[in-house]
């Protein structure tokens, strides 16, 4: 089965998760530093919160390759197959930065 989006539903779902791990993290992170705590703690939760969303984000990048892109590069459109590469290594570009 999967979702609108093309998606497997337990895929999105372990995707969805880290995200909200993620965002429970970043709320846990302002709170840490509005109280005052160390500062290595702090930055231990964020290489947590960084780790959840690199998870994330890959999870996003094999859907996307195994269906979005997969199906571009089996139309005839030229047009189409380039566009879809465009996006492909503009998201890497900004992934690496």
């Amino acid at each position: 089965m999967r979702t609108q989006k093309n998606q497997p539903i337990q895929k999105q779902a372990q995707t969805l998760i880290n995200f909200k791990k993620a965002q429970s993290l970043l709320a846990r992170i302002v709170s840490m530093i509005e109280s005052g705590e160390y500062c290595i703690n702090i930055m231990q939760q964020n290489l947590a919160a960084i780790g959840l969303l690199k998870s994330a984000h890959q999870m996003l990048m094999e859907n996307h390759l195994n269906s979005c892109f997969k199906a571009a590069m089996q139309t005839a459109s030229e047009q189409k197959k380039q566009a879809m590469i465009k996006e492909i290594l503009t998201v890497t570009k900004f992934f690496n930065k």
